[in-house]
């Protein structure tokens, strides 16, 4: 296949196998305008060149906003800055991409129509723990911590800067790939408490009855804090200060409601709330003994 028909078949925004007869007779006369169709035809943004189409081994996102050229923008400079992009206009275009794609991360915009950002999060919270970071005109405390409430990662308020935004989609990957920076020397690699197991080499948490439990990885992150210092009262401080060092900005407020996340994990209210006890005006206690293998 010629160069350009490669780059094309490595385009995350094209179904190769919808466009392969297209493809065929088309590639050799104009590869980039085929690209503009398949992509006209998913009615999604495109790469200004099939040289953007980046190689499928980099993270790919999914722009959800309705405002084509805020998406526009936004997929063109994710593409720009090492990400495959994929922009999607509404909740149908959401799932579809969430079926038919790959998808690393999600930066969704509060304010849809239709069924708004939040109720997206949630919906895609019962099924995936793929990565979401929420943007919004409204950036005040209570719509950040309800967005963490209803599953997601993080929560960027308009405006924002543009490196911000790559800092803050590069620190929720890390997390979200488990790339986390352990003590150094550290063999541990099973954490075992009441039944459950935290195996911290593959960042997977087990259920007493062997089920893998879903967790992000600001979840993963706060847990292992717990379980490194169990049977102690630790302050929000604290908290923050052992998150920080693993997966970058954690605020205040977030502390608690991944602290409830952690606690509709692992089981029934009552059993939750006994492993992970609140001791007011202090903070936390770890109460269930940890073992290490």
């Amino acid at each position: 296949m010629p160069a350009d028909g490669q780059r094309l078949a490595a385009c995350p925004l094209v179904r190769v196998q919808a466009c392969e007869p297209l493809m065929s007779k088309y590639v050799s006369t104009g590869a980039l305008a085929l690209h503009a169709v398949c992509c006209a035809v998913m009615g999604r943004e495109q790469a200004s060149s099939m040289d953007d189409c980046p190689a499928a081994t980099e993270p790919h996102i999914l722009v959800v906003e309705d405002d084509t050229g805020t998406r526009t923008l936004l997929v063109r400079f994710l593409g720009e800055n090492g990400f495959r992009a994929t922009g999607a206009r509404n909740a149908a275009e959401m799932w579809e991409a969430l079926e038919g794609i790959i998808i690393d991360l999600v930066l969704m915009d509060v304010m849809l129509p239709g069924t708004s950002g939040l109720d997206l999060c949630r919906a895609v919270r019962r099924t995936s723990a793929v990565p979401i970071i929420m943007v919004t005109a409204r950036g005040g405390e209570t719509d950040r911590v309800l967005g963490l409430e209803l599953g997601a990662d993080d929560y960027v308020p308009k405006p924002f800067s543009r490196p911000e935004l790559l800092a803050r989609i590069r620190a929720v990957l890390r997390r979200g790939r488990g790339i986390v920076e352990e003590p150094s020397g550290a063999r541990t690699r099973r954490l075992r408490f009441a039944s459950w197991v935290l195996d911290t080499a593959r960042h997977e948490l087990k259920a007493p009855d062997g089920a893998v439990v879903e967790i992000s990885g600001a979840e993963y992150a706060v847990l292992l804090a717990f379980l490194e210092h169990p049977q102690r009262v630790m302050t929000r401080d604290r908290i923050l200060e052992l998150s920080r060092n693993r997966v970058g900005e954690v605020f205040d407020r977030s502390v608690d409601v991944l602290v409830g996340r952690l606690r509709r994990k692992l089981g029934a209210p009552e059993e939750a709330s006994e492993l992970i006890k609140t001791v007011r005006g202090a903070g936390y206690l770890f109460a269930a003994d940890v073992s290490r293998e």
